[in-house]
């Protein structure tokens, strides 16, 4: 009986090794996905830089490698590694590969575009390469490897422990830097714009005026102002040419915001901290109070984080888990739940609002005083 149970107490404990080897393995390799999940991102920036979605959308079908390479401003001596990036990114869903027929002389696969790569096409009105190409600019980058050494100390942000000063004044000392987020901006913007305007009619209804805080070079308001005809459009930026019923103010939401009977404020709130939020609002409700029209409202375009998200919601829960980091990580703002909202928007006044979940991983939310 002893030799059978000392028999079973080995079986046992070779189980639960064998169990405890395939967790820390498993483990490992979640690891090591995390670690280089980097250079999916990195490979994207590449392919934009090389103009590899340019090049296959001209060509208007699926393209082959080879002739790809020849078609590509890279050393020849650097060509075989261009297979390795396609690779990873047609295992990011960037490109579907077309396997080579029977017919096929040189049986070498080809490389069509998906829809998430059309978005990064050059002449694509929606496209987001400048967006993409922003956000991993070395100068943001850098902040990323200060985050640890944020966390002890009493700076406002990793941007300004990364660079000595706020990302604000290091756009307004670094035309070119400032130049690349207006970019980005606007190809965000016209995206939006065609959801606002589609989507959205009935929030501007009843409205005779809007004002786009920090509209930019005003790429939403303008489209506002072609939609809707009957609307006077300001937008509140630095001061660039207008057109008949839309109009560019140089000024300061913190200070003041032209009187109008609804104001925009598109991903605004999102990079400020609550205290900033309140006094942008605050300013938002004197604004629109003035004649004290009922349809009255501001208008925030931003993300509103789920709490309890569905499985299906996963992948979206995670990115705007993303950009909850990178406010942290550039502005000291955040993305917040309808909770978070609910309580900014009170605290400035206002009594009611309204989220329409149209905007992608965005809303729009209608707030009333």
């Amino acid at each position: 009986m002893g030799y059978l149970s000392a028999r079973k107490k080995m079986e046992i404990e070779l189980q639960n090794e064998d169990v405890e080897n395939d967790q820390l393995l498993r483990a490992h390799s979640h690891a090591w996905n995390q670690t280089y999940s980097f250079i999916k991102s990195m490979s994207l920036e590449c392919a934009i830089q090389l103009g590899i979605p340019d090049t296959i959308h001209k060509h208007g079908q699926s393209m082959k490698l080879c002739k790809l390479i020849a078609e590509l401003p890279i050393h020849p001596t650097k060509s075989h590694g261009i297979h390795r990036l396609m690779s990873i990114l047609t295992l990011s869903g960037f490109f579907t590969v077309q396997e080579a027929s029977e017919e096929d002389d040189d049986l070498e696969e080809a490389y069509m575009l998906t829809n998430a790569w059309k978005l990064l096409v050059k002449d694509n009105p929606y496209g987001m390469a400048p967006y993409l190409l922003t956000s991993l600019d070395p100068v943001k980058m850098k902040a990323w490897h200060h985050l640890s050494a944020w966390f002890r100390n009493d700076l406002s942000t990793p941007f300004e422990t990364a660079h000595g000063i706020p990302i604000w004044e290091y756009a307004h000392h670094e035309p070119n830097d400032n130049q690349v987020f207006n970019n980005a901006t606007k190809s965000d913007s016209r995206l939006i714009s065609r959801a606002v305007t589609t989507e959205c009619k009935g929030a501007f209804e009843g409205l005779r005026s809007v004002v786009d805080v920090g509209g930019g070079t005003g790429t939403l308001a303008k489209a506002i102002a072609d939609s809707f005809q009957h609307l006077d459009c300001t937008v509140l930026d630095p001061p660039h040419v207008g057109t008949n019923n839309l109009k560019f103010v140089a000024g300061d939401m913190f200070e003041a915001i032209p009187p109008a009977d609804g104001i925009i404020l598109k991903s605004v709130l999102h990079d400020w901290g609550n205290e900033e939020c309140v006094k942008i609002l605050k300013n938002c409700r004197e604004a629109i109070s003035g004649d004290g029209r009922r349809d009255n409202k501001a208008i925030a375009i931003d993300m509103v984080k789920m709490e309890n998200p569905k499985e299906e919601e996963d992948e979206s829960l995670g990115t705007q888990l993303c950009f909850n980091m990178l406010m942290m990580l550039l502005s000291n703002g955040k993305e917040r739940t309808e909770k978070e909202w609910a309580k900014l928007f009170l605290g400035a006044g206002f009594k009611d609002y309204k989220i329409n979940p149209v905007v992608g991983l965005r809303s729009l939310i209608e707030v009333c005083p």
